[in-house]
């Protein structure tokens, strides 16, 4: 069994009551525009940390992370990418090959809208944790945890924090 804190799009920004979640976990995923690699360095120092770059990521990030994550965790498999689209509305880059080898859970950032939503066609779990950070549009900032363990996602939570 393994806990996951799901985060995204924290343009630069990390409080301490981010990384104290970020302790209580197996693994931090961060879905994309990290903006300053202090952040990343940061949950590195308290958590195991899976990440992808975002569209505002400049080439220090890039160098660190990849565009995509793709990996089986607890019997799921993963994909964590920043920009992809939901069920109904992928984005071409990530259409076809979502469609030929779908995941059990594809996680997104980008949007700053938090979202789960089952694609019964493909029989995914789609996440996207809404933006922690500060800045952008988002009336609240949000983070998702959960459970993998033998194969299913269980116990996920919101983690809200008014801006």
């Amino acid at each position: 069994m393994k806990r996951i804190l799901l985060l995204s799009d924290t343009h630069s920004y990390l409080d301490e009551a981010i990384l104290e979640h970020c302790k209580k976990v197996d693994e931090v995923w961060h879905a994309g525009d990290i903006g300053d690699i202090s952040v990343t360095d940061r949950i590195k120092e308290v958590a195991v940390l899976r990440a992808v770059y975002g569209n505002i990521d400049n080439a220090t990030i890039r160098q660190e992370f990849p565009l995509n994550q793709r990996f089986e965790l607890e019997g799921v498999t993963v994909w964590i990418t920043h920009i992809g689209g939901y069920p109904g509305r992928y984005t071409a880059r990530v259409k076809g090959e979502i469609i030929q080898e779908p995941p059990k859970l594809f996680i997104t950032g980008h949007s700053h809208i938090l979202k789960v939503i089952r694609d019964n066609n493909l029989d995914l779990l789609h996440m996207n944790p809404g933006a922690v950070g500060k800045h952008g549009f988002h009336p609240a900032r949000t983070m998702l945890r959960f459970r993998l363990s033998k194969g299913n996602i269980s116990d996920l939570e919101v983690i809200e924090y008014k801006r």
